[in-house]
């Protein structure tokens, strides 16, 4: 369970810092709360992301995997010591990646799926009342200090000073993957949560795609890869449950 912070009730806006002051409202990140790992993979991937490794964390779903790196990101960006200013949140919106056809902007279309990181955010934070948060969180989006992106929109960009969090990267295939790969700019580090037994895609050169994709990143000495198994989860007994039963049918 987190601890809480003694200092939880200090308003938001004092003690700025310089890089806090580069935003419009800046956010105190003293009003985190510490997070402490349940397993030794948790363990290992939160002393992964301290050695600055970029990283893949798959394996069962309910382990926390998305949690801790969000977590960690986000602890990051609001350090003024660090170069990275922002978090982008990449994934592919539907399986069919029909997301173009759906009006408005990126950032209109990936409301979709933001709920669930948004409730992790809030967990991340010790905050009085549920109208704090929630300024806080508009806080956070509106100056760019967290963002979403789907890869129907990454062509083209460069994301500089940026840690990117490319979730359920099952889901994309490898020409996806090696686009989003070739998008990270200056003073960035990428991220890739996820698992393999959970995809969406269905053709099989696609499935494909993505061993190939992990077989070149086994080979960066810069990029860690960290396995999440049952053991793992932390999310409830159903899930652990559920899962233990799938993999006995080989579902």
């Amino acid at each position: 369970m987190p601890r809480k912070k003694k200092n939880a009730d200090q308003p938001i806006g004092v003690g700025l810092t310089v890089k806090q002051m580069k935003r419009k409202k800046p956010i105190n990140a003293d009003m985190m709360r510490d997070i402490e790992p349940l397993t030794d993979n948790q363990k290992s991937l939160f002393e992964a992301y301290a050695k600055n490794q970029n990283l893949v964390a798959y394996g069962c779903a309910g382990t926390g995997k998305t949690f801790i790196t969000l977590y960690s990101a986000l602890k990051e960006v609001l350090d003024e010591t660090s170069p990275y200013e922002k978090i982008y949140i990449v994934r592919s919106l539907v399986a069919t990646r029909e997301i173009g056809f759906l009006p408005g902007d990126h950032e209109d279309k990936s409301t979709l799926y933001q709920i669930p990181y948004k409730n992790m955010v809030k967990y991340m934070f010790e905050l009085p009342t549920e109208a704090d948060f929630e300024m806080l969180y508009g806080n956070l989006k509106t100056q760019g200090t967290i963002s979403f992106w789907s890869t129907s929109f990454i062509r083209g960009t460069t994301f500089d000073k940026a840690i990117i969090i490319v979730d359920e990267y099952q889901n994309l295939n490898y020409h996806e993957l090696d686009s989003i790969m070739t998008r990270v700019g200056e003073q960035s580090k990428i991220m890739f949560c996820g698992d393999a037994t959970q995809t969406d895609l269905v053709k099989q050169n696609e499935r494909n795609g993505i061993v190939d994709f992990m077989r070149i990143l086994r080979l960066m000495p810069s990029v860690d890869v960290i396995e999440f198994g049952v053991e793992d989860i932390v999310r409830s007994g159903l899930v652990k449950e559920y899962i233990l039963a799938k993999m006995e049918l080989n579902l």
